[in-house]
Parts: structure tokens; sequence; C-alpha cells
């Protein structure tokens, strides 16, 4: 008879195997001095596709929040206005996510805007996934061979721009899931830097194109902006930074 017995075997292989990556990671990045320095007493731990932390300490209704890369998800950043009341932008230039944003109704106190964080003011060049249902465009080449005409361009600026734009000169906390363009971003940060309270950021050096020294340099330049990690998601990729 040939049924189901050797299915959980291999499931629970799968996850034992996802677990040992996971620790290898984080084994790697605290030998690079990427680890969590701080804790926070209160916090959101996201419940959609990312795995978001962020310290509810300091966040209200008079605190302002900037999401960049919608994609198809924003239960995080509709959880963060929830439990807080604080103002959420949420901001995503390219069509798909566009598209689907245009369905959404969202409550008062949150806003979507049409374009993306860079580090100028004017376009760039977005590359398509590989998956047509997908909505994760990416500012850089992810995929070795991706050619220049490859992709789409589409509207983006400075945080300073986007912040005087919307006339805020502090931001309590910023989320940012950019498909590989968070290390330009943050190295314009420290070129024009501004108020920012939490920075949780996905960094992806898993892609082919990006290697891990460059997630290495970005961290190290938001500590010389004061921003502390106190957490790394279990995947390793995400990380939420605070404030000192």
């Amino acid at each position: 008879m040939d049924d189901a017995p050797g299915e959980p075997g291999r499931i629970g292989s799968m996850s034992t195997l996802r677990r040992f990556k996971q620790r290898y990671r984080r084994r790697r990045l605290r030998r690079l001095g990427i680890d969590e320095k701080r804790s926070c007493a209160k916090t959101l731990v996201g419940s959609g596709s990312g795995a978001w932390t962020a310290c509810l300490d300091g966040i209200d209704a008079h605190s302002v929040v900037y999401s960049f890369g919608a994609g198809t998800d924003i239960s995080f950043d509709l959880d963060l206005h929830r439990l807080t009341g604080a103002q959420v932008h949420i901001f995503d230039p390219t069509p798909r996510s566009v598209a689907w944003m245009g369905d959404q109704h969202l409550p008062e106190g949150v806003e979507f805007h049409d374009f993306g964080i860079g580090d100028h003011d004017g376009t760039a060049r977005f590359y398509p996934p590989r998956r047509a249902t997908s909505s994760h465009f990416s500012p850089v080449r992810r995929y070795r061979g991706t050619e220049d005409d490859e992709g789409l361009t589409a509207p983006v600026y400075r945080l300073s721009t986007i912040a005087r734009k919307l006339g805020h000169d502090r931001i309590a906390l910023v989320k940012m899931d950019i498909e590989g363009g968070e290390y330009d971003v943050i190295a314009d940060l420290v070129a024009a830097p501004m108020p920012i309270g939490q920075f949780l950021v996905e960094f992806h050096h898993a892609y082919a194109t990006i290697p891990l020294e460059r997630t290495v340099k970005s961290v190290e330049q938001l500590a010389a902006l004061g921003l502390t990690c106190f957490h790394i998601s279990e995947r390793t990729y995400e990380m939420s930074f605070i404030n000192r």
C-alpha cells in the first residue's frame, strides 16, 4: 500500500533544514557584528507575509510612519495604525501595486502615494520579477543577464524630499521593503540625515547580485545615524533598528 507515511518525515526534514539555515545565517551575521543589541518591552509583530517587528513605545496618534514597498500586503501598516493611531503613509510606484492599492479601502489616517524612494529626485528603472503575478519589481538587477531595456521607469524621491513634500520634520518609523534599493537609500541618509525614531528594513543580500558586505556596510551606516538593532527576524533578512 502506497500512501502518506513518508510525507511527515519529508515535511519535518524541510522544517529542520530551514531552521538549520536560519541558525547558520544568524551565526554568520553575529560574527560580522550584526546582532540584537537592545530590547523593547512592547512590540508589534507582523502577521502578514513580512516578518516585521516594531517597538510601540512612543508611537501614538501624533506619530508619522512611512512604509515603502507596499506590494500587495499592507497588513502590518494597517495594524500599526489601528493599535497606535499613527499617521501612516504608504509608498509604491510600481503598476501592479498601484492597481492593487486602488482597490483597497484605506481608513482615515492611512494614505497611499504612487511614487517610491531613492537616492535622488527623478525616476528610476525597476526590473520585473520572474513570476508574472508578483508585484516585487526591483531597482536592482536581481538576476544575472538582465537586459537594460527590461522593466519600467517610475518616479522616486529622496527621503528628505518626501518629508518636505508632505510637511514632516520627523518620522517616528520608516519601514522599507524595496527589493535591493535599500542600500543606496541608507547611504543617502548619511548624506542627508532625517530624524527617524525607528528603521525597519528587509535586506536583500540573498540576491545573487548583492553581496552580504553591502548589508554589513548599511548596518554600520545606520549605527552612525544613532540607530541600534533591536530585532532580527527568524529569516534574518528583516531587521529593526531604534534610535538611541
